[in-house]
């Protein structure tokens, strides 16, 4: 299952480790497109002006579900910062996310597998730290209700891991509930039995949503 880190841009999940006196300062947020990944790794780097490196990868998935990844060694040897960085998003099937590596060099020249180890390991201390979620295939129901129906309608919805969204309050209630796919099947049975098929959920789009990991 794919998973996303829900931090912001403004707040990021942050980690550091030092190795043979160089430090590495991992960076990780939530970025829904290619251009906020890039954007965030341009504060990052006004963060650390006097950083020798700011090496990063984005992996973010578009509206047709294709997967675009970016990745930049800033400078390193090729392969040594940039990839290392994207394999740990691939590893832990990341989507949607950003990862910054920010080095201070101390002076001592680490090789090129010192450097991959680094850069892996500093990446996965910001993975770590950061707060995940669970990316879970649901569908969006538009549903029009009584007002007597709609307290009966909350708690099935809520039973379900059902959230509710673009609430409109006038003569009626109407709704959307977005509900994940596995739920579809109780949901419909119990909405069904619960007012007598005079409530018809009518199936949407499919969505995806995510749910922070315990």
């Amino acid at each position: 299952m794919r998973r996303t880190v829900l931090d912001a841009a403004d707040s990021p999940a942050h980690d550091s480790l030092v190795e043979k006196k160089s430090e590495f300062i991992a960076d990780a947020c939530h970025a829904d497109t290619l251009d906020e990944a890039l954007a965030f790794v341009e504060t990052i780097r006004e963060r650390h002006p006097k950083s020798r490196h700011v090496a990063y990868a984005a992996m973010c998935v578009d509206g047709d579900g294709r997967v675009s990844e970016r990745m930049s060694d800033d400078g390193e040897p090729s392969g040594t910062a940039g990839k290392p960085i994207l394999d740990v998003l691939r590893q832990g099937d990341l989507i949607d996310c950003v990862v910054t590596v920010t080095r201070y060099f101390g002076g001592i020249l680490l090789g090129s597998g010192g450097l991959i180890r680094a850069y892996s390991s500093a990446a996965s201390l910001g993975v770590k730290a950061a707060r995940l979620a669970d990316i879970v295939a649901c569908r969006r129901y538009a549903v029009d209700l009584q007002y007597p129906q709609l307290a009966v309608f909350q708690q099935i919805a809520a039973s379900c891991d059902g959230r509710l969204e673009n609430e409109q309050y006038t003569d009626r209630v109407a709704l959307d509930v977005v509900l994940p796919q596995a739920r579809e099947g109780e949901f419909l049975r119990r909405v069904r039995e619960s007012f007598n098929a005079a409530v018809t959920p009518r199936p949407l789009e499919q969505v995806s949503r995510p749910v922070p990991v315990a």
